[in-house]
């Protein structure tokens, strides 16, 4: 076997790599928009709120599970750089194992899970009904969404980010389709939505495993006693827990910024929303980047050829950083066009703009640190990503408490901006670590 990390790595193999992911993030806001389109047709705002708090449940639910998307490439693209052609497959096994368990258990204790997001709810019983509805169809498609973590984990590891693209318009395109046959057509209303995203989710399951149909033609995937060895698993254990904990991290940050912003007024908390559509968009186009970054990194790290790691590294991170310089040059351009066209308040157009240049600033602000997040899980050091990530936490949340009560939105906002500032410094005080893993 002949590893990926042997070839040189070069701007079109990076592109080949980032683009599909780039293509892959454009479709996904997609199906929220149309999952509430065909749902505001019924001429009712309950279901509108059902649809919206169902998905934000399910949305939290399966983020849980993110880790395996994340570890998986790490150790897959080791694996693969290695040429340990039996520990590809293996890990292949293990994530579907881990996501037919986990989905499982999910179905199990749906009672209890859904009893305490009703219970979390305010909405009215009427909401409440329906998102119930939602929520005991939607469950059935566990095991195949959590499933789709790991596949896509275990194709980006081999920059297989075509087949990845492939999956996602599979099942984005279905989902939209079947919403408009579901809902505006045959009446199911929010039923229809669950029903259609089931569906969906499944099909993007199967269309994963057929990606991945030459690992089951060899009968490397069910070699039990590698798939269950001990010291594997526990491997993968610890860089899967180090993931999940950096992850929370991440989510307690933007949860209190949104909680807090919401301190200061409805019409501050309005453009806190819309301006936390531009950092969505400059996620969504960085993943890309990132995904390469995942995937090179790991092979050079199973390799053990620090040469082609440093320049994966350097590369990927060139084109980050012009890819960033160009979303805040264009937040700064086309920035108050975009705020006029998401709302049509003038007192949430004004405040959106006196914030505006915080989104500007962002893109370059987080340049290292997502870049370097990818690298990071390339080469499996999930203990510096969870440490890091805790540090640039506790930096927010003693910055939020110092700036935000004189500073308000504005301070928030710095505070924000400071965490990414943080994780990025810290994180590139770390890398030399990775050289030398690489080259030892």
């Amino acid at each position: 076997m002949v590893a990926p990390a042997s070839k040189t790595v070069t701007h079109k193999r990076i592109l080949s790599i980032a683009l599909p992911i780039v293509i892959s993030n454009a479709t996904v806001p997609l199906v929220g928009i149309v999952d509430t389109g065909v749902v505001g047709q019924l001429g009712a705002a309950a279901p509108i709120g059902a649809v919206g708090l169902g998905a934000i449940v399910l949305t939290a639910l399966y983020w849980i599970f993110g880790f395996l998307r994340m570890g998986t490439v790490g150790l897959t693209g080791q694996a693969l750089g290695d040429g340990d052609a039996e520990e590809v497959a293996a890990l292949l096994t293990r994530v579907l194992i881990i996501a037919l368990v986990s989905g499982a258990g999910l179905i199990l204790l749906q009672g209890p899970i859904f009893w305490a997001a009703l219970a979390w709810s305010d909405a009215s019983a009427e909401v409440e009904q329906l998102m119930g509805d939602y929520l005991r169809i939607r469950i059935w498609s566990a095991p195949a969404a959590i499933a789709i973590y790991g596949i896509t984990g275990w194709l980006i590891a081999q920059e297989r980010t075509r087949a990845v693209l492939g999956m996602q318009l599979v099942m984005n395109g279905l989902n939209v389709g079947l919403d408009l046959l579901f809902v505006l057509h045959l009446g199911w209303g929010v039923q229809g939505v669950a029903i259609a995203t089931v569906i969906a989710e499944v099909s993007g399951a199967l269309v994963g495993l057929w990606f991945c149909r030459k690992a089951f033609a060899d009968p490397l995937w069910r070699a039990w006693a590698r798939v269950f060895d001990r010291v594997r698993l526990l491997n993968m254990a610890r860089v899967n827990s180090d993931i999940l904990i950096r992850s929370v991290m991440v989510q307690a940050i933007f949860v209190s910024f949104l909680v807090w912003g919401a301190d200061f007024g409805d019409v501050d908390l309005a453009a806190n929303q819309i301006l936390l559509q531009f950092l969505y968009l400059t996620s969504y186009a960085m993943d890309g980047f990132a995904f390469a970054a995942e995937a090179l990194v790991a092979q050079a790290m199973g390799a053990r050829n620090k040469a082609l790691l440093r320049r994966g590294a350097v590369l990927i991170t060139a084109w980050s950083a012009g890819l960033c310089l160009v979303l805040g040059l264009s937040f700064f351009l086309f920035g108050p066009w975009v705020i006029d066209t998401m709302t049509t308040s003038q007192e949430v157009r004004a405040a959106a703009r006196v914030y505006l240049i915080y989104m500007v600033l962002a893109p370059i602000a987080a340049i290292f640190a997502w870049m370097l997040d990818g690298i990071f899980i390339g080469a499996t050091q999930s203990r510096d990503m969870r440490n890091m990530m805790i540090l640039s936490a506790a930096v927010y949340f003693v910055a939020a408490a110092l700036l935000v009560p004189s500073l308000e939105n504005h301070g928030l906002w710095i505070c924000l901006l400071l965490s990414f500032v943080v994780r990025g410094v810290t994180l590139a005080l770390k890398y030399p670590r990775i050289e030398a893993r690489a080259q030892a």
